[in-house]
């Protein structure tokens, strides 16, 4: 419940800053801060070890590019859509998670995921294709984030479930500055913030990075896939509420008609799988008869 309430909160913490600083920086040093206080976590502990990054540099630093990318376009499509329709589309990254479950890892889909992921892709149309272009392009900025952040969370499933958790996700963050710094730097836009904006941007990477991601990587680890994803689909939910208290907006009736398109196949899908994946891993009726006991 609290990994709930702090997951509907991104977009809101993208509005947030958005008035005081360039998205592009804002999330670089959202990112550093996060980056700096896990790296002081990992220090004292010493749960750090740097043979890690090097034997997996190559996946760190596709995992931190996604992630760059995704997190980028998440605080710019604030500027154009409000922070409960952003929470809604990005939901979809549960149909991208699988489809690259589909096509990479070769699962199977049943007739109900099917018909649940055509119903959330009939929901994400709805919202997208209404009068007016800022809407339609902060929808595809974050559908499109939506692709890549499901695009890490495949390749740390596949290759990152081994590693302990702190190192993982100190270089997780470290490649993500990284990338971030890289961009900033090509498109010369690198400022400092304000002394108001440090300390929002100290408040957002603490609460939004830190906190956040590390109850959604230990509920993941701690809960079946599906219940996690479950739960996570409520956050848009939560992020309305917070849109309509701090900003006075609130998704129009064909934004909330698709988002609970979304919502609904999205459930639909991870119900579907659970099933599948209970009988799956229920054991075979055992048909040996045991020998008697001999006195």
């Amino acid at each position: 419940m609290v990994l709930l309430v702090l997951d509907s909160l991104h977009f809101v913490f993208a509005r947030l800053l958005l008035p005081h600083i360039e998205p592009r920086v804002s999330v670089l040093y959202v990112l550093a801060v996060s980056t700096v206080q896990v790296g002081i976590f990992g220090v004292l502990t010493r749960r750090i070890h740097w043979q890690i990054a090097r034997r997996h540099f190559w996946l760190f630093v596709a995992i931190g590019a996604l992630i760059a990318v995704s997190t980028m376009a998440n605080y710019e499509a604030v500027a154009f859509i409000d922070p409960g329709t952003a929470s809604l589309l990005s939901q979809t990254s549960v149909l991208f998670g699988l489809a690259f479950g589909l096509f990479w890892l070769r699962d199977r889909l049943t007739r109900r995921q099917i018909a649940g992921a055509l119903l959330a892709v009939s929901g994400v149309f709805v919202i997208t294709f209404q009068p007016g272009d800022y809407l339609r392009l902060g929808a595809l900025i974050t559908v499109s984030s939506a692709l890549m952040y499901a695009l890490h969370a495949a390749l740390a499933k596949r290759y990152g479930g081994e590693m302990d958790f702190v190192d993982f996700f100190f270089f997780r963050l470290l490649f993500t500055t990284g990338a971030l710094l890289c961009v900033s730097l090509a498109r010369g836009a690198l400022s400092l913030p304000t002394p108001g904006a440090l300390a929002l941007i100290v408040l957002v990477g603490t609460v939004d990075v830190v906190l956040s991601r590390t109850l959604y990587y230990l509920a993941l680890r701690r809960l079946k896939l599906s219940v996690h994803t479950l739960v996570l689909t409520l956050s848009p939910i939560a992020a309305i509420a917070w849109s309509l208290l701090l900003f006075k907006s609130i998704p129009s009736t064909q934004q909330l008609v698709g988002g609970g398109a979304v919502i609904a196949g999205v459930m639909i899908v991870t119900r579907s799988h659970a099933a599948v994946t209970s009988r799956n891993l229920t054991p075979e009726p055992c048909s040996i008869t045991p020998e008697p006991e001999v006195t």
